[in-house]
């Protein structure tokens, strides 16, 4: 049993309210993470922000998930693979990117394969990655902008998944057809 609450308008501080109707706008309802997040206004917003930074990246969309997957894949967040498949979907991802992301299976593009694996070593490291890893991730096309925007991205989930965690999330009925395991 979670001893946080997921907040509705009528419950949320008044410096979150602004994030629900945000999120409200973006999904047509208040997500169970958004309603835990608005407990704290400081990480409603910063969630919200850093997302918004996210999208703004280089990264093309399809990229962008994979990065997504492979960070809540990391941290065995279930709620945030269910949401980010909903997501891809409604963004039109390829299934087979999804497929993949959500089985643990490799992608059949070489370059999503090597951004999804650098993000894993850059996760699995902490960071502290041998110069010969940033070096072959750059060789294969990626630039130093691109392993920046990982590291937000890296930030971004790092947040949702460890407060999901912390508070027990349950999925929202919107992202249940989405339910995921660990492999």
């Amino acid at each position: 049993m979670s001893q946080f609450t997921i907040h509705t308008r009528q419950t949320a501080p008044l410096e979150s309210q602004e994030i629900l109707d945000a999120a409200e706008g973006k999904f047509g309802f208040i997500p169970n993470l958004i309603g835990v997040l608005a407990e704290a206004p400081v990480a409603a917003k910063a969630y919200f922000s850093m997302t918004k930074f996210v999208s703004l990246s280089s990264l093309t969309q399809t990229e962008k998930h994979v990065v997504w997957f492979a960070i809540n894949e990391f941290h065995i967040c279930q709620y945030c693979m269910a949401a980010h498949t909903a997501m891809a979907m409604r963004e039109v991802a390829k299934k087979n990117i999804i497929d993949s992301a959500r089985n643990g299976k490799p992608y059949q593009d070489d370059r999503l394969e090597k951004l999804r694996n650098f993000t894993r070593e850059i996760l699995h490291h902490r960071g502290n990655l041998p110069e010969d890893v940033i070096a072959n991730f750059l060789a294969s096309g990626f630039t130093k902008q691109n392993v920046l925007e990982i590291v937000v991205a890296i930030a971004n989930k790092t947040i949702s998944n460890y407060v999901n965690h912390l508070a027990q999330t349950p999925l929202d009925e919107e992202f249940a057809d989405f339910a995921w395991k660990e492999k």
